[in-house]
């Protein structure tokens, strides 16, 4: 089986700061993806180049203690790409790409970390610019290769995805626009879509269970106000594999959960 991470840190130095090297070591996944870093090449140097064993490849933002988004993987990769070619979006950080072709298959595995709007028009507008050249870039991909995107969406897809949906719908991160960029994504028959969310795929009634992040305001953790923003997108080859799920949530090392999925087939 290959497991597979996905965890906005909030902070790398925070993050470790509240064990999740020790966990990532006991848990042992082959690959994580990590998202929201906050640090920059230097400092990681010396530090946190490689966790809990596994190496570590990343994609800085050029404003320091922002953004930043890496894959920490115990297999080596044929490839590392660094950005999808967006000239405003890659200065923040927000693409990491490990491919692991052979001979016999391309396929890759992907951290992003998709703009919030949630501070204001303006960057509502960025993330709306962000999801129109993001999706051609996925497209492009899906001709050509298997892969699995992990990261934070910051999209709350449909109803069950957040506590209290009736109340977000003029909010970001529920906008119509943004979860219908997220329903031609995953339409199985729109030339636009035909990638899949695996965690629906595995556990397609969950509400409650499934948020991976929660407010930091009020008491939205211990009343479970949360939104399920962190995903596995996975092209259907890939996604067929997928055999358990689970949102790790006995320790807080983020304002998000891990998400782990383990899949029936290996680098």
């Amino acid at each position: 089986m290959f497991r597979l991470t996905s965890l906005n840190l909030n902070g790398i130095r925070s993050a470790t700061s509240k064990g999740v090297e020790p966990w990532i070591a006991a848990t042992g996944p082959d690959c994580i993806c990590v998202q929201e870093v906050k640090a920059q090449a230097a400092d990681i140097a010396g530090r946190f180049e490689q966790l809990a064993g596994l190496q570590g490849h990343f994609h800085f933002a050029e404003k320091k203690g922002y953004s930043g988004v890496g894959v920490y993987t115990r297999h080596e990769p044929s490839e590392v790409i660094v950005g999808f070619g967006s000239a405003e979006f890659d200065a923040e950080g927000r693409y990491l790409e490990l491919r692991f072709d052979t001979p016999a298959r391309k396929l890759s595995i992907i951290s992003a970390y998709f703009p919030s709007g949630s501070s204001g028009e303006e960057r509502q507008q960025a993330k709306f610019r962000f999801l129109d050249a993001f999706h051609p870039h996925l497209m492009q991909a899906k001709g050509q290769r298997e892969f699995i995107l992990c990261g934070d969406v910051n999209i709350a897809h449909q109803p069950i995805d957040l506590k209290n949906w009736r109340s977000n719908q003029k909010n970001s991160g529920f906008l119509p626009e943004e979860r219908a960029w997220m329903t031609k994504l995953l339409h199985t028959t729109d030339p636009g879509g035909g990638l899949v969310d695996v965690y629906r795929q595995l556990q397609p009634d969950a509400t409650d269970t499934a948020y991976t992040w929660w407010s930091n305001r009020g008491q939205a953790y211990a009343n479970n106000v949360g939104w399920r923003l962190d995903y596995h997108l996975a092209t259907a080859g890939l996604a067929s594999g997928a055999r358990s799920t689970t949102i790790y949530k006995t320790e807080r090392f983020s304002d998000h959960a891990p998400l782990t999925i383990e899949y029936d087939w290996n680098l």
